[in-house]
């Protein structure tokens, strides 16, 4: 028998979550050659849970499907001294002109591969085998967290749910750390 206690998922990493900063300010980007700021339900939707959880947003904005145009807005929200986080919605399935994670993976330093795998799982509860159509990922760039979900309401509310609000502080704490 072990002498080490059992601990729940919500006690494990405790001490880091203590020093993880209670305001990550992050730039939110929607991707969709269709959307305006007025008709984008799903960024509006990451700008109002933000604001909710206490984060401070320091952007908000839409491009359209091309990937010169979403790699030059990953490039301006990691280059903002301000942004911590970036929240890219939309074009995250498998039509033609969904490509944004194609642009952007190629782009992290280092990828974290279980968001993804955990959206796809929670994603697959609530919808079933149609989860899988979804490429939502998430990576590091120099420092700074990138988050990629589908641009859908139901998506955006269960990414930050269950996944993003409740891990937010606690990555960018440990994206900061020194080795």
């Amino acid at each position: 028998m072990s002498d080490r206690k059992s601990k729940s998922p919500a006690d494990h990493g405790h001490h880091h979550r203590q020093a993880a900063p209670s305001s990550v300010p992050t730039a939110i980007v929607t991707v969709s050659d269709t959307r305006t700021l007025e008709t984008d339900t799903g960024g509006a939707l990451v700008e109002e849970m933000l604001a909710k959880a206490g984060q401070s947003v320091t952007g908000r904005r839409i491009v359209p499907d091309e990937p010169e145009a979403i790699r030059a807005a990953l490039d301006q929200a990691i280059s903002d001294s301000e942004s911590r986080a970036v929240i890219f919605t939309g074009g995250t399935g498998v039509a033609a002109r969904d490509v944004t994670p194609d642009v952007l993976a190629p782009e992290f330093d280092r990828s974290i591969p279980g968001f993804g795998e955990l959206f796809r799982m929670l994603s697959y509860e609530e919808i079933g085998s149609a989860a899988l159509l979804s490429r939502a990922l998430a990576g590091l760039k120099q420092g700074k967290i990138v988050f990629v979900i589908p641009g859908s309401r139901g998506a955006v509310r269960l990414a930050m749910e269950k996944l993003i609000l409740p891990e937010l502080g606690h990555l960018a704490g440990e994206t900061q750390k020194k080795t």
